[in-house]
């Protein structure tokens, strides 16, 4: 009980804030003016590591790939079967909030402006994917600019051989440091995102809470359905009914463990041991799980498709339009795969998303709140995920 405790006391830290802030919201409204400071300046600090940390971490995983993109057949239908895992993910997630639609917030409109941008779209394309100056990159108004710029970096500096090591040292140096600092800024966490939430409980009023309890709601019960079905599914495809026996028999231990750890990278040893009796060679169970524990993220992916669709509820804007599901889709893939890796990653989905969709800052605490909340369930999808992906690729590479 004392390491369950231990593991999710990020979140009972971030609950107890979000808790007390709400009573502040709902009993003192005169004060929460002269309280959000706290929750602006938690926010400030968030950006400014994140952005750092977000080129450190990209072109240092890219960089260090070295000795692992030998595996050719492996590692190509890797990529193929994390990227259809995720994007089938994503879409189911945008069926179920098509199907089961979340009433908005009367009232939001009021509260935060929408942003709105009179470009081209030829212009809007162009500024998503670059920028005209070096310095404008480690702006969080830049951040898809950013993460391709930190690719291409990677890249580089696997090809620069021995003459770039000096260079792929520092940015895994610079990793290191920025990853330490984001978790030293998360430590106030629930300080800052409870100052904020009493200040949405004081504005929008006690209906908050319903807000955000129907799109948990539906996250929860998507998720347990993708869990349940998808993984059966993806089970069967890989090795047939043998395979859905095989996979729920052995997918038990992993599922507990990411359950009571809350993290993807401790569920690895239980996964490996899985794969093991299920049967997967060795060759593709020790490249996929490991690999898929940093870029594979199904929970992530539904995530992240519930966070946006809260973002435009709050803001009063049609997440049904084609080009915002799509530029949806395309986020939640960057988020699934570059994100994983990095401690409260999915938080530069909502740094990602404000820049592509030009939101106001106002909309990061809710879909902050909702990421947090989503946690345990996601943590298992995100892990066990790894084991039947395993099991996906066995089909198709044979050792």
């Amino acid at each position: 009980m004392k390491e369950v405790l231990k593991n999710y006391s990020g979140i009972l830290l971030l609950l107890l804030g979000i808790i007390v802030g709400s009573i502040i919201g709902i009993v003192a409204p005169d004060i929460v003016d002269y309280i959000k400071p706290l929750g602006d300046i938690f926010l400030n600090l968030l950006f400014v590591s994140v952005v750092p940390l977000v080129f450190f971490a990209v072109s240092n995983s890219i960089a260090s790939l070295e000795q692992q993109s030998k595996f050719g057949k492996i590692m190509i239908t890797m990529a193929f079967t994390f990227l259809f895992f995720i994007l089938t993910a994503a879409i189911f997630t945008i069926c179920a909030v098509y199907l089961f639609p979340v009433s908005g917030v009367s009232g939001s409109s009021e509260i935060v402006e929408e942003a709105t941008s009179n470009d081209s779209w030829g212009n809007r394309i162009v500024g998503f994917f670059t920028v005209g100056e070096f310095t404008q990159l480690f702006s969080r108004q830049n951040m898809l600019a950013l993460l391709i710029f930190a690719f291409m970096t990677g890249f580089s500096a696997r090809k620069a051989g021995e003459k770039g090591q000096a260079f792929r040292s520092f940015i895994a140096s610079g990793y290191e440091v920025m990853k330490e600092l984001l978790l030293l800024i998360m430590k106030v966490a629930p300080i800052g995102l409870g100052a904020y939430f009493a200040y949405q409980v004081a504005t929008l009023g006690p209906q908050l809470f319903g807000f955000y309890a129907k799109p948990l709601g539906l996250y929860y019960i998507a998720g347990v359905v993708y869990f349940l079905v998808f993984f059966s599914l993806y089970a069967f495809m890989a090795k047939g009914q043998n395979g859905v026996k095989s996979f729920w028999t052995n997918a038990v231990f992993p599922t507990l463990t990411a359950l009571s750890t809350c993290s993807s990278f401790a569920t690895m040893p239980a996964n490996l041991q899985a794969a093991s009796k299920i049967g997967i060679p060795s060759q593709i169970s020790n490249i996929v799980i490991p690999i898929g524990t940093t870029l594979h993220k199904n929970g992530s992916s539904m995530s992240s498709i519930i966070k946006i669709y809260v973002a435009f509820l709050i803001i009063g804007r049609d997440f049904f339009d084609p080009m915002n599901l799509l530029l949806a889709l395309g986020i939640t893939v960057f988020v699934s795969i570059v994100a994983g890796g990095i401690p409260n990653g999915g938080y530069i989905g909502e740094m990602l998303m404000i820049s592509v969709y030009k939101l106001p800052q106002e909309a990061i605490p809710a879909v902050m709140i909702i990421g947090t909340l989503v946690d345990p369930l996601a943590t298992v999808l995100n892990a066990v995920g790894q084991l039947v992906a395993s099991m996906f690729v066995s089909r198709f590479v044979k050792i």
